[in-house]
């Protein structure tokens, strides 16, 4: 029988000392926050002089018979024992691992009332408050940044036979110390999916349908089942695509949890251009369609491949530092607008709006004859194949400078400036004929990736339908390079 959820307790006196199961005793402060059933508190460990401003410990205090903190407390005592913690790091090569610290647990009795208390690693703001800061936007790079590294924390807690349950912007929080550092927070509505490491069984509650945050509520959930791992990766693609967009294509519908499920079904049922045609930036939307992708495809048990999706998602971060731009996304904008007149103005190359505008057509499956199979029909794994062959191709372009002016020595100039000078004319031409070149090649660059991706395939399995969907390009790409030349 589940616990009785009631809301938060009456405050505790500041000075009140709380002794964990491990004898250890912490001094309460002021409260610093509150959630919908407990109060948090900062904390010393010193009992003989009041809390620092600056301590880096709180205190989250529940009634006891209450359930959110009594499962938070037994997610942190079976996964996230410190020595498990470094382990997996060191083993991932990672520095760092947005889970907050635990320093302990207990119970308490105040005024003939029992208290349920954790303590818990000080953490700064939520990345709620700076969505809203931002109109409900985040960089692109810093959401795609952001997605990896909560990707690593979910692979720990998955692996540890836990889901979180309940990833948001409200759920995610700076670090105190260092804000740079992103926390996932909150495990009151964690689920072991997988105990003793035999996966629980999809079966549905009429009861629980729709729980969870209505905005990131997985499909399963609607339903009413238990949240898998496919739940949690898809509450942060949902994530993703709101920190992107400022909005979600349900977001005016909160209030009829039928009609969000409806359209959150909807979306992934006709991905990937479901999320390409949404109000977003390009590369991010794309990497988001991806990832959405490839979590449609999972079965409830289905371990997700968490490479490949970091994978899908670094592909379109340029800066590769850990730094997360919290900036508003309006100069982002601003700095590609500038960038592009001034590629534009230099008269080499093109701006990145007609690229983009190619990518984002040859992503939506533009038709080109001779691209469908013999039969005559696409059909919609082959066009998700498709599109996911031309996001993640890669395309070089040859480096153009501009020709150099001939040098104008003086009398009396040595042989060597002279030798210089000739050598620089000869670059001039070369330099030059580099640039007809690279334009040659951009001007009919789908033709020539398909072309590659075709002689691939011919030297690989048949079996795979990825290869297959980029043969099919291939052959679009020459059928549309005869006709040109016709």
């Amino acid at each position: 029988m589940p616990r009785r959820k009631k809301g938060p307790p009456a405050p505790l006196p500041q000075g009140w000392t709380l002794t964990d199961s491990e004898k250890k005793s912490w001094r309460l402060g002021p409260i610093v926050g509150q959630g919908g059933f407990g109060l948090i508190y900062l904390a010393s460990q010193r009992l003989d002089a009041p809390v620092s401003p600056d301590s880096g410990f709180v205190i989250k205090v529940e009634l006891a018979e209450n359930g959110p903190l009594f499962t938070e407390l037994k997610f942190y005592q079976r996964a996230v024992k410190q020595e498990s913690l470094h382990k997996w790091r060191t083993s991932h090569r990672l520095d760092f691992l947005g889970i907050p610290a635990y320093w302990g647990s207990g119970r308490s009795e105040y005024n003939g009332t029992w208290y349920r208390f954790m303590v818990v690693e000080r953490l700064g703001s939520d990345l709620n408050k700076v969505c809203e800061r931002n109109g409900g936007r985040l960089k692109t790079e810093t959401v795609l940044k952001l997605g990896c590294r909560l990707l690593h924390v979910l692979e720990f807690i998955h692996e540890k036979e836990y889901v979180h349950g309940d990833i948001k912007a409200a759920n995610l929080l700076l670090g105190y110390r260092d804000p740079r550092q992103v926390y996932l927070a909150d495990y009151g509505l964690s689920y072991r999916y997988c105990p003793d490491g035999l996966h629980k069984e999809y079966k549905e509650d009429p009861k629980r349908r729709h729980d969870g945050t209505i905005e990131y509520t997985s499909r399963d959930a609607h339903k009413g089942a238990a949240n898998s791992r496919r739940g949690d990766l898809e509450v942060l693609g949902y994530c993703l695509l709101h920190w992107l967009c400022g909005t979600l294509p349900w977001s005016s519908l909160l209030r009829n949890p039928l009609l969000v499920q409806e359209a959150k079904t909807s979306l992934m049922a006709k991905l990937p251009h479901s999320v390409l045609e949404l109000s977003g930036p390009g590369d991010g939307m794309a990497a988001v369609a991806l990832f959405l992708q490839h979590v449609k495809h999972l079965d409830y048990k289905d371990k997700p491949d968490y490479q490949y999706l970091r994978d899908v998602l670094v592909a379109r971060v340029v800066r590769k530092d850990e730094l997360l731009d919290f900036s508003r996304p309006e100069a982002e904008q601003q700095q590609q607008k500038g960038r592009a007149r001034e590629k534009n103005n230099s008269g080499f190359g093109e701006t990145a709006s007609p690229r983009a505008a190619r990518v984002r057509t040859a992503a939506r499956g533009a038709s080109r004859p001779g691209a469908l199979p013999a039969d005559g029909k696409e059909t919609e794994a082959d066009a998700g194949d498709q599109w996911e062959s031309a996001i993640l191709q890669r395309h070089k372009r040859t480096k153009v400078v501009p020709p150099a002016r001939p040098l104008h020595a003086p009398s009396g100039q040595s042989p060597v400036t002279e030798k210089a000078k000739t050598t620089q004319a000869k670059r001039g031409v070369r330099w030059a004929k580099a640039e007809r070149i690279a334009n040659a090649q951009d001007n009919d660059w789908w033709t020539e990736d398909s072309e590659q991706e075709n002689h691939q395939k011919q030297s690989l399995p048949e079996s795979s339908a990825l290869l297959q969907a980029r043969g099919i390009q291939g052959a679009s790409g020459d059928a549309e390079d005869q006709r040109s030349a016709s």
